[in-house]
């Protein structure tokens, strides 16, 4: 069974679209796509590709070039008129037409004149199909005529009067440029007191003796011919007087209170303000009954002129400007008109029609007034050209039924009102052809599995052919599920495995015949690193090795290049590269960053990557020197337009040699105290040839480098100021994007001051449908960064370039961007939504996606909007908060988790681009089944009693179902927290309360509740609870061995027998001497004289002294000390109170009276035995 497939359209990644060759198969809007095969016997009516300028002002000093370019089948011939009027160039020796080309050339360097030639011109080009015409292109010679010799008058006045000095050029094609410098060319200082009027006249608010000079000059500069006319010089003499009396703003221009001004749309509306009084005024600007555009509104001259670009209808309106000093203010009212010239809205598009079919031409308009519009075929107004019965004129539209051959024809649309015209061409062509496919045949096509695989089938044929693409020799069927047919033919595998490894036909079919082709398509492994370099940490001098083994498929070669910090490795013998292996050998402070493996195949490309960190021993620190002393005596020599020698003298190297100079710039004139940096030369050089740039005020500086640092900059040089040119680039970052459905706003980095190269600094903005014949579209604007296009038709992609321009010149040729006109709302809702419930929780939605037309945008993806709209359980409606969900991309399907279950819900989804959301679908409802049900609200034990507990509880606040019952689970808790046996009870689901009977007295249990659903159990809850306990009963049964009062007492009683023990131990063994300190301290007798050390007697007994050792190691307690003699002397003599006696072996014992014994030091090396006190402690 053969299965065909339907176009449908798909965004392509930009990785994929080098695969897809762009073909004009679209019946509508689309020229024939002019591949050689098909330009060999395909015909084509003529398209004009290149004209000149509607208004052409010509250099007179060169040829005159007009120029005609067209293109068509068979190639066109060209003709022109003059002044309405045939040309007839044979019969003009100076006139000839370029070959294969209208464009003529008119030799007017060897003779003639230019004047001769000026007229209006229009081309024709013409082949069998019809024929195309050009603009009318009015030819005018520039002209820069002297100024009328007249005698100036020197002007003298007083001190704070006003003053216009006036300049009056003579009438040039195109209009000059006018400025006011001296006799040494340069220019005079404007401020808010002296200013350029936009009519070139230079005007004083008020005059200072400062402005006193003899060479007042006005200048014309005549752009195309490059030339300068100069005025006579004006002397101005300004008289000082003693008193200026102030006075308030009256307007040197415009005059009145009020005055008109009418601009065209897309201009830029210029108004001028120019007051004088004492002090200067100053000018401020409002609009009546509006505000001033942000974007588009300028001031210049010190606010003296605003300036508003790309003025529209909504600009017009009354603007006041208002001139005020301390005396008092004034205004003036200039009433603001915008017209238009007409402007295009959708301008005719080229159409393909096969015989019998139907189509039409329109031609969308507007301005103000409104353009008339009028037809023309192959260049004759339609109502004398020759009669087609199909076509029928309705306005601006033309409308063609059941087409012949003879119809095709190219059409002129004509808008035009007082301001000016639009002329377009837009051709007819009826073909009859049967398919052709453009592919050639037999093309091999190799993919990486699991990567998108494209088919190109290219094909052309009128009526637009069907396609249809097969797999295999029989002709098996694609399944539309896994392929995807673009409409420009190509067949995308989104996912390409092993299996699709095959032949594929694709076949084109309409009612004039078929044709077919044969591809074929390879899949191949992917290339991968199956062992990656790994971190290294190398010390100065070592070798280090990293590892990249790569695996890929057996067909392809692939080839490995290592790279160092993403650029190309040292061009060093160091480096090594084996099959395998990259091996950095004498490893320097330098080789340190990011190794990176990088396979590559036809295919496919892998990479993986590895840091190096170079440590080495901590270095012997170096002598102290110090950084250069700056270079001094610097001086400019052979100075040329863009280069400049600079010289200098260096400072002390202060021990360090000298590597590098470096020099850096300052451009006064638009910069000025910004220092960039020029470049850098070796430390042995003390000149530089320095490249420079057009219009910059330079000044240099140089600072000096050795291995500490750099030098403080050295002095500026002289200034030095080149000349003009034109730009060398184009504004970067240029885009296009609508924000809006019918504009396209072009939008770009503008130049800076530096990359200006001159003054007059402005840019050409031009643009074109992408997939139209339609001309470029071009507007010089002044120097601001976005232009606006209005009346485009609704996301469409354009082509866009902004050229750079000053008064010099253009910059090259800019680079074509590609852009999109405003997206609009998505007009369509995705269709066959349907739901999948997967569980209780979870839902699957499939939809089939809306076409890209209706998009009408950049598609972003789909977004479910879903809500719980009602409860299956309890059957009421509530209408909670709706939730969303957001699919990226084209995706087709989506899950929505977290559902609640046993619940009712309804979805629509939507698709969004980047204006918004599209239409919703209808609404789909579906129901979640039942789940488990949450743990009961709350569990209460009430009640208790000897023998019974009493549960409440409160139903689980989400049921998920409907409740079948509930299982409580208990057990008995021990006095050492050991559980007991598990009894387990069904409970009725109506039940809220319970009762336990038959437990066992003062005991505790623990509980464990949950409930049902036919879905299974759900989350318990617990708690514990003890019988009550009889009083009687219990101290009955009190077990006194148990009790802590008890246990306290028998552990105090054996503490205490356990000391007494220790004690007579101590006591009956131990003997000795015994410090007598304490027996001091209690007969402390102030008669008792010292002794002296040299004749035995006792020394005097002091506190001061206790923190003395004992002699020849004796005890020493830990707070006192007693300082004992190396005699033996007996202690009888001490006072009363001692209860004393000796035993068996001499010594002395005894406790004193009324001291508390203090603790020994640790130690026992004395031979005296410490008191029983002590020992006790020392025990313990």
């Amino acid at each position: 069974m053969q299965l065909k497939i339907m176009p449908r359209r798909k965004r392509l990644s930009a990785g994929r679209t080098p695969l897809i060759l762009f073909l004009c198969q679209i019946i509508s809007a689309l020229d024939v796509p002019l591949d050689p095969k098909l330009l060999e016997d395909l015909v084509q009516p003529p398209t004009i590709t290149q004209q000149s300028p509607k208004d052409y002002i010509i250099d007179p000093r060169e040829n005159i070039v007009i120029q005609c370019e067209a293109k068509g089948k068979p190639p066109p011939s060209f003709s022109w008129t003059r002044n309405g009027t045939h040309f007839d160039i044979d019969k003009d020796p100076l006139v000839t037409m370029k070959p294969g080309s209208g464009t003529l050339t008119i030799n007017i360097m060897s003779e003639g004149k230019a004047e001769t030639y000026e007229g209006v011109y229009q081309c024709t080009a013409r082949n069998e199909r019809g024929a195309a015409i050009s603009n009318n292109i009015v030819v005018r010679p520039s002209r820069s005529p002297l100024w009328t010799k007249e005698k100036l008058e020197p002007i003298t006045l007083r001190n704070g009067q006003s003053l216009i000095l006036p300049c009056r050029p003579p009438l040039g094609l195109p209009p000059p440029i006018i400025f006011w410098m001296d006799n040494s060319f340069q220019r005079l200082p404007q401020s808010e007191r002296v200013s350029q009027g936009l009519n070139g006249d230079l005007y004083f608010s008020n005059v200072l003796p400062e402005d006193t000079r003899e060479d007042y000059i006005c200048y014309a500069r005549f752009n195309h011919t490059q030339t300068i006319q100069q005025k006579q010089p004006i002397s101005v003499k300004v008289i000082s007087a003693k008193s200026n009396r102030e006075r308030p703003p009256t307007f040197l221009t415009p005059e009145g209170n009020a005055s008109h001004k009418e601009e065209l749309r897309g201009n830029v509306l210029s108004l001028e303000c120019i007051a004088e009084g004492l002090p200067t005024p100053i000018i401020y600007w409002i609009k009546e009954d509006g505000t001033l555009p942000i974007n588009r509104t300028f001031y210049r001259n010190f606010k003296k002129t605003l300036q508003i670009i790309q003025v529209s209808e909504a600009d017009s309106g009354n603007y006041q400007c208002i001139a005020k000093n301390p005396l008092g203010a004034i205004h003036h009212t200039i009433s603001v008109t915008v017209k238009a010239a007409p402007y295009w809205i959708m301008a005719p598009q080229n159409l393909v029609l096969s015989p019998g079919e139907d189509g039409r031409l329109m031609c969308g308009a507007n301005g103000n007034p409104k353009p008339k519009i009028s037809w023309l075929s192959n260049g004759v107004p339609v109502e004398i050209a020759a009669d087609d019965p199909s076509r029928k004129i309705d306005g601006d539209t033309i409308i063609f039924s059941n087409v012949q051959e003879r119809s095709s024809a190219v059409y002129q649309c004509n808008a035009s009102n007082k301001y000016g015209y639009l002329l377009a061409n837009a051709f007819v062509n009826v073909l009859a052809e049967p398919p052709r496919i453009l592919t050639s045949a037999n093309t091999l096509y190799q993919v990486i599995a699991d990567r998108p695989a494209l088919l190109d089938c290219a094909f052309f044929g009128s009526p637009l052919p069907t396609i249809e693409w097969f797999k295999g020799a029989k002709g098996s069927a694609l399944r539309e599920d896994i392929y995807v047919l673009h409409e420009n033919g190509t067949l995308e595998i989104p996912v390409a495995q092993k299996d699709s490894t095959g032949t594929y036909t694709c076949v084109a079919r309409n009612k004039l015949g078929m044709a077919k082709n044969e591809v074929h398509l390879e899949i191949k492994d992917a290339t991968r690193i199956i062992k990656q370099p790994e971190y290294a940490v190398m010390q100065r001098g070592g070798t280090v090795s990293f590892e990249c083994k790569v695996k890929h498929d057996h067909t392809l070669i692939p080839t490995v290049t290592w790279l160092k910090d993403n650029g190309e490795l040292p061009n060093d013998g160091r480096f090594t590269v084996d099959k395998d292996h990259l091996v950095v050998a004498d490893v320097r402070d330098d080789d340190g960053g990011t190794y990176t493996c990088v396979a590559n195949t036809t295919l496919d490309n892998v990479s993986a990557s590895a840091v190096l960190s170079v440590v080495a021993p901590t270095p012997t620190p170096a002598p102290i020197y110090d950084v250069p002393n700056p270079p001094f005596d610097l001086e400019l020599t052979d100075q040329l337009d863009k280069s400049v020698q600079l010289s200098w003298t260096p400072g002390n190297d202060n021990n360090s040699p000298i590597t590098k100079f470096i020099i850096e710039y300052e451009d006064a004139m638009h910069e000025a105290g910004l220092w960039h940096h020029q470049t850098e030369v070796s430390g042995m050089q003390t000149t530089a040839q320095l490249k420079l740039s057009p219009y910059v005020n330079y000044s240099f500086r140089v600072m000096a480098v050795n291995s500490l640092g750099r030098s403080l900059p050295s002095e500026a040089s002289e200034q030095y100021l080149t000349k003009a040119a034109e730009p060398d680039t184009n504004p970067t970052a240029v885009e296009g994007l609508g924000s809006e459905p019918d504009n396209l706003v072009i939008t770009w980095k503008p130049l800076n001051g530096f990359e200006s190269n001159g003054p007059g600094l402005q840019y050409k903005v031009s643009w074109r449908q992408k997939d139209g014949d339609d001309e470029w579209t071009s507007v010089v604007v002044a120097n601001v960064s976005k232009y606006i296009v209005s009346g485009t038709p609704t996301f469409v992609p354009y082509l866009i370039k902004v050229q750079a321009l000053n008064d010099v010149g253009f910059a090259p040729e800019p680079v074509v961007v590609m852009g999109h006109s405003g997206e609009d709302l998505p007009m369509v809702a995705p269709g066959n939504v349907h739901v999948n419930v997967v569980n209780s929780t979870l839902a699957e939605v499939h939809w089939d996606p809306v076409p890209l037309k209706s998009i009408r945008g950049h598609l972003q993806g789909y977004r479910i909007y879903y809500w719980k709209a009602q409860s299956s359980s309890k059957r009421n409606r509530r209408h909670l908060e709706k939730k969303i969900l957001t699919f990226q991309g084209s995706k087709t399907h989506g899950m929505l988790p977290g559902l609640e279950p046993f619940s009712h819900y309804t979805l629509n989804v939507r698709v969004v681009n980047g204006k918004g959301e599209g239409p919703a679908s209808p609404d789909r409802i579906f129901n979640t089944p039942e789940g488990v049900p949450s743990a009961p609200s709350s569990l209460k034990i009430i009640n208790p009693t000897l023998d019974s507990l009493t549960l409440e509880w409160d139903p689980p606040s989400r049921p998920n179902g409907i409740l079948t019952e509930y299982t409580l689970k208990y057990q008995p808790i021990n006095s050492t927290h050991e559980l007991g046996p598990l009894v387990d009870l069904k409970i009725p689901a109506n039940k809220t309360r319970w009762t336990l009977k038959n437990l066992n007295f003062s005991t505790r249990y623990k509980f464990y509740f949950y409930a049902q659903t036919a879905a299974g159990s759900g989350s318990q809850i617990t708690e514990e609870a003890v019988t009550t306990v009889d009083e009687a009963m219990a101290s009955r049964q009190v077990d006194i061995a148990t009790q802590g009062w008890f246990i306290g007492l028998m552990c105090a009683v054996a503490l205490l027998i356990l000391i007494l023990l220790i004690v007579c131990f101590i006591r009956r063994n131990k003997g000795g001497k015994y410090p007598v300190k304490e027996k001091e301290d209690a007969h402390a007798d102030p008669e008792i004289q010292p002794m002296k050390e040299d004749d035995g007697t006792f020394g005097e007994y002091s506190d001061a002294e206790d923190h003395k050792p004992l002699k020849k190691g004796s005890r020493t307690p830990s707070d006192r000390t007693v300082k004992k003699e190396d005699s033996d002397d007996s202690l009888v003599d001490y006072g009363e109170g001692v209860n004393g006696q000796f035993n068996e072996d001499g010594s002395f014992i005894g406790q004193y009276s009324g001291k508390k014994e203090k603790e020994p030091a640790e130690g026992n090396e004395s031979s005296e035995a410490p008191s029983p006190v002590n020992a006790m402690n020392s025990f313990v």
